[in-house]
């Protein structure tokens, strides 16, 4: 069972599961132990349903793709029936889910076992998870250092071999970030790909996509094509794909024009071990028959700090006000991390115009930088524009630590979640000190499966390696 966790992908166990060569109640039982032998160390999983999980195993599965998978579901928007959804916030802690989300019931239609929810930083509002409610998740990497976010806790636990794959969710980053430094794959879809319902995004928050945190290519693809789709109502649809996103994994994309950046948007020089990464890439990508073009987009850089500082902050203060209406009382200082708190100020103050704004300043940055992807394929850029810090750099009781540093993680992720493009980080580098380097490619609006492609062509190109990380690595 060991070998059979350890060096297959998720698709692999779930092959495995169908021949019979090994139970879901058996893979279930591993996961847990390794539950309670490596979480302690990492701190990724805060609320667990074993018991529930069992008798779901007991009672038999639906027959989907993914029957018998264990799965965890990131503790910020996004609901577990009879599971805390704290959005890892004290002001949250004791609010209990009544009902699924959409997307968990399509994931519970695969045949996936939810085993808990995972750590992430109040409302997601940090590239480190390191939330005062839960306590820091740290990297199997290195435990001294963070996993980033929001999604670490979920990366912690596919990293460290508690699960094969975690569901994740991106407003400036959140699934490349902590998808780089952990060493695994991570695909942000196009906006609209992936339903958030209950919790309200195309219009009211649309910063933010769900997904996943896998170890392979493949892996991201079959879970997006049992994740994707719209649900009645929703206020746009985009257009579906033409095949299944597995199917397209290992086809060829032709000979494909690809731009570089390696250079942040702001003008701001990225970590060395960043961009030589990056240029590594661009060396294979060569290789492979590609034009690579050292030519970046022109970054409408006015328009996207707009979009990140307005359609990130206001639908927050939104959420905290609606909880305080209905504990019906005035927000306490120890309610709220004070980046959270400024935040939640500042977004108050804001006029319905300054928002209307923001939103206009989305459509502006996409139509931008949607011309750039007239002229090229795909964007070539680092994940990170640093490497992987140690815990408490990114320290949300110190407002001006996250300012000052902050920009350094999410500033060459964040642009394509103002324009709503997919983009995935591939675990393609390491830096001087051997943790994790991501690499990152973007494509046009919709064309996740051209990600899916080249992604999975560079697997092969350059594997990386899928095993769990353990022991940790400890200073």
């Amino acid at each position: 069972m060991q070998d059979l966790f350890d060096n297959s992908d998720m698709t692999g166990l779930a092959d495995a599961i169908r021949k019979r060569d090994v139970s879901a109640a058996e893979v279930l039982e591993f996961s847990l132990s390794r539950f309670d032998e490596r979480n302690p160390a990492v701190n990724a999983v805060i609320s667990e349903r074993r018991d529930e999980a069992r008798a779901e195993v007991a009672a038999g599965l639906p027959d989907g793709p993914l029957r018998g998978i264990p799965f965890v579901i990131k503790d910020l928007g996004v609901d577990v029936a009879g599971l805390p959804s704290t959005n890892g916030s004290r002001l949250f802690a004791d609010v209990v889910a009544s009902e699924d989300s959409e997307l968990v019931k399509r994931y519970r239609r695969a045949g996936m076992v939810i085993i808990g929810k995972t750590n992430s930083p109040e409302f997601g509002q940090n590239a480190s998870t390191e939330p005062q409610l839960f306590g820091p998740t740290r990297n199997p990497h290195r435990l001294t250092h963070s996993v980033g976010g929001s999604s670490g806790g979920s990366a912690a636990a596919v990293a460290a071999g508690i699960v094969p794959a975690g569901q994740a969710s991106d407003g400036g980053g959140s699934i490349r970030i902590p998808a780089a430094a952990c060493g695994l794959v991570g695909l942000k879809p196009s906006r609209g790909r992936v339903p958030a319902y209950p919790k309200q995004a195309l219009l009211a928050g649309p910063m933010s996509v769900n997904h996943a945190v896998t170890r392979s290519v493949r892996d991201s693809a079959v879970l997006l094509d049992v994740s994707a789709g719209p649900i009645p109502g929703d206020p746009y649809v985009i257009a579906p794909p033409t095949q299944q996103y597995v199917d397209v994994v290992g086809t060829d994309p032709g000979r494909l024009r690809i731009g570089i950046a390696t250079v942040m948007p702001s003008g701001a020089a990225v970590h060395s071990d960043c961009s030589a990464a990056t240029l590594d890439i661009a060396g294979v990508l060569e290789a492979l028959g590609h034009e690579v073009i050292d030519k970046a987009p022109e970054f409408p850089f006015e328009e996207l700090m707009s979009g990140l500082t307005n359609l990130m902050a206001v639908p927050v203060a939104v959420d905290i006000n609606a909880r305080l209406a209905q504990l019906g009382r005035e927000l306490r200082d120890d309610d709220l991390e004070p980046m959270t708190r400024m935040i939640y100020d500042r977004a108050n103050a804001n006029t319905a115009g300054e928002y209307v704004k923001a939103l206009r300043d989305l459509e502006k940055a996409a139509t931008m930088l949607g011309g750039y992807f007239t002229d090229y394929d795909l964007l070539l850029t680092p994940t990170l524009g640093t490497v992987v810090p140690p815990l408490g750099l990114l320290d949300t009781m110190n407002p001006a630590s996250l300012w000052e540093h902050g920009m350094s993680f999410s500033g060459m992720t964040s642009p394509f979640n103002v324009t709503g493009q997919p983009a995935i980080s591939l675990p393609l580098g390491k830096d001087s000190a051997g943790m994790p380097v991501g690499v990152q490619l973007v494509a046009a609006f919709g064309r996740e499966d051209l990600l899916l492609q080249v992604a999975a062509q560079l697997e092969v190109a350059r594997p990386w390696n899928t095993a769990p990380v353990w022991p940790p690595v400890e200073g």
